[in-house]
């Protein structure tokens, strides 16, 4: 059943101008590991960012401090101005973590109402179940609810307060296509009141097509920090498919710029760094035909900008 996503007033300006996240040379150790090695991150309000890493990467370390679930080593974390406990204790931070228990014997809404209840103010019950599109299952019990709709309930809780920062771990895992759906429309709906949303996700095509900018962590440090497009024109290269009959490999190979030949019956696919000249030796030195030019995706880019960072997790 669809439902309609109420009417909720843009989120009060912050007088402060202070950015939503503001990570200066922080560095987190756990004994001999560096988890955490030198990082700089500043986050507007308002933002919509992709947390990315390969497992070990620092980047749930960071989520960490940012929630005031632990401290840095050295350097300052700041959340609106203030510290992330200061900022958690005003209301202004929320998060939908993976783990944490829920009561299975009571209904959605009662589970709302419940942890609303808690708060010194909250947003009402129906309006933050239409928000996360679960206004259907306000009756069910939360141990008659999929995987899915128990990420949706958790969203449903973080919206209580009205945080301006919402920190997402994994926030689309269970869920179907239109879960999915649902939840990111809310998620963009909740940006343009001003909110801003950090997320985590192993979903690269989620954080591709949803966030405003991605950073992306390898080994304990930023390794890149742009929008989508930016990101993957980091990771360098394209890759030129054309089909061409009987193809002189070495002739190809020899070419400025030419990383990898492939071989695919007739179809001929070469990656490099330039090309244009790949392109102009196929079109006047050979038969090719049908030669299309493509940007590396973002996984390839995850790939190759995560794999030229030594060092520990």
């Amino acid at each position: 059943m669809a439902t309609t996503s109420p009417h909720i007033a843009r989120l009060a300006p912050d007088p402060s101008g202070h950015p939503a996240i503001d990570i200066v040379d922080v560095t987190k150790t756990f004994g001999d590991v560096h988890a955490v090695r030198g990082v700089d991150l500043a986050i507007e309000q308002g933002e919509i960012v992709a947390f990315l890493g390969p497992n070990g990467a620092g980047k749930s370390t960071t989520i960490d401090m940012i929630l005031g679930l632990s401290e840095p080593t050295s350097g300052t974390v700041e959340v609106l101005g203030m510290s992330p406990r200061a900022a958690i204790s005003h209301g202004y931070v929320s998060a939908v973590l993976q783990s944490g228990g829920l009561l299975r014997d009571i209904t959605v809404r009662e589970t709302v109402r419940y942890i609303g209840s808690l708060f010194p103010s909250s947003q009402p019950v129906d309006e933050v179940l239409a928000a996360a599109g679960i206004t259907e299952l306000a009756d069910r019990r939360v141990g008659k609810c999929s995987g899915g709709e128990v990420q949706r309930l958790r969203f449903a809780i973080a919206l209580l307060p009205d945080p301006r920062l919402l920190a997402l771990d994994e926030p689309t895992t269970g869920m179907d296509v239109e879960g999915r759906r649902v939840f990111w429309n809310a998620i963009r709906r909740d940006a343009a009141r001003g909110r801003t949303v950090l997320f985590a996700t192993h979903y690269l095509e989620e954080a591709d097509q949803y966030a405003d900018r991605i950073v992306l962590m390898s080994h304990g440090r930023i390794v890149a920090d742009g929008t989508g497009a930016q990101v993957k024109a980091l990771a360098g290269g394209r890759t030129v498919r054309a089909t061409l009959p009987h193809p002189d490999v070495d002739a190809i190979a020899a070419i400025a710029g030419v990383d990898s030949v492939e071989i695919r019956g007739e179809q001929v696919l070469i990656h490099s760094a330039d090309s244009d000249a790949v392109a102009r030796h196929l079109l006047t030195r050979t038969s090719a035909r049908d030669i299309e030019i493509t940007s590396e995706g973002l996984e390839q880019a995850f790939l190759n900008l995560t794999a030229d960072h030594e060092g520990n997790g």
